[in-house]
């Protein structure tokens, strides 16, 4: 299957050779882990080190700022349950309603043990993504973590950090971000930016398997953390079963806890391999011109991005019209071979490496035919 129809990139990311590269590495797993020997742990973890050091080439996080976690949700709860209770408590957590909702259920769940309020910045009546400066006249001293989402699943819309995270850092507010939906394709940099906390998947734009999260924490920030979940990988050395000398990691490792799963980190590396060998900037390039065919291509369809290319990741999300059935729109395209999703009316299209303008050329024919 080429995957020349494929729309789904924010979902479950694709490219050439996926099913191969991924056979090849779990298959190697296999091997090693039914080998009646001792060397499974040491080359195990030896290849989780290289997919952490494979991200943290990604986005320039220095070594020992970044380690695996199951999810992005797990992610930023292994960090904000380590910090210490005064960052938080008395204080307002500043988040906008476009975020990922798996985030704001974590932190609407935190707030009341947590002792802070959490304040979520609404979309302007009829707009699909949450506008810079409303997010900038919510900031105040008493806001100890602001959420930013680096490109919002609904809306594919690209936060303007050059403008947002300066603001953000000079109220005094400790800066998460959420790269999920736009790593990959969105070229970043933690040195650029400086933001405090990372978190992302490896899913989607980067093609790889679900459980390989990660989480950047700088060195500042990572010096306060105290992890609740914590285990015997959470100390210098895991090996040490001295039940009264506790220690924390003096890096990322402390947010690790109890033994590491590395197969989605093996299963995981080929398609970040695979991208490094590309590029974001190339690879945002094709799914942009892609992406401005079908809005070129349907002009009849307000968009729910932005038209601006500079605004949008590799999403183009489209308003279905009142009354058309998404199920039903979805389930059009799929009988042509066009894999999409909808959420409520609005249609996601995300076209990467694979997708050919031969595809999009069928998708518009397809939806318009579907929709008239």
């Amino acid at each position: 299957m080429s995957g020349e129809g494929y729309f789904l990139n924010h979902s479950i990311g694709l490219y050439p050779g996926k099913e191969r590269d991924m056979q090849a590495a779990t298959a190697e797993f296999a091997a090693l882990w039914s080998t009646p020997d001792d060397s499974q742990w040491p080359r195990a973890l030896a290849a989780r080190a290289e997919f952490i050091a494979l991200w943290e080439a990604l986005i320039d996080a220095p070594e020992g700022t970044l380690t695996t976690s199951e999810s992005v949700t797990s992610g930023l709860y292994s960090v904000l349950g380590g910090l210490p209770p005064d960052r938080l408590a008395g204080k307002r957590v500043l988040v906008a309603a476009d975020c990922f909702p798996s985030l704001h259920f974590l932190l609407a769940g935190l707030a009341e043990r947590r002792g802070f309020t959490l304040d979520t910045v609404p979309l302007r009546a009829g707009e699909t993504w949450v506008r810079e400066e409303d997010m900038i006249a919510r900031l105040g001293p008493d806001v100890a973590l602001t959420l930013v989402t680096l490109v919002t699943s609904t809306a594919g819309y690209r936060a303007d950090l050059d403008r947002l995270l300066p603001r953000i850092r000079a109220a005094g507010s400790v800066i998460a971000l959420d790269l999920t939906q736009g790593i990959g394709v969105v070229p970043f940099s933690v040195a650029d930016h400086a933001p405090d906390i990372v978190v992302s998947t490896s899913l989607k734009w980067l093609g790889g398997a679900p459980g390989a999260g990660i989480v950047h924490v700088a060195p500042d920030l990572m010096d306060e953390c105290r992890p609740e979940l914590r285990g015997w990988f959470s100390q210098p050395n895991p090996f040490s079963w001295d039940l009264d000398a506790f220690a924390y990691a003096p890096d990322a490792r402390r947010f690790d806890a109890g033994t590491p799963a590395p197969l989605a980190a093996i299963a995981s590396a080929p398609g970040l391999k695979w991208q490094a060998g590309r590029g974001s900037a190339a690879l945002l390039h094709h799914a942009q011109t892609l992406g401005a065919a079908i809005l070129e291509g349907l002009p009849e369809l307000k968009p729910a991005s932005p038209t601006d290319p500079a605004s949008r990741g590799g999403s183009v999300m489209l308003r279905l019209p009142e009354g058309a059935d998404p199920s039903g729109v979805v389930s059009a395209c799929r009988e042509e071979g066009l894999f999409t999703d909808a959420r409520g009316s609005i249609l996601r299209l995300s076209p990467g490496a694979t997708t050919t303008m031969d595809a999009v050329d069928r998708l518009c024919t397809t939806l318009r035919r579907t929709l008239s």
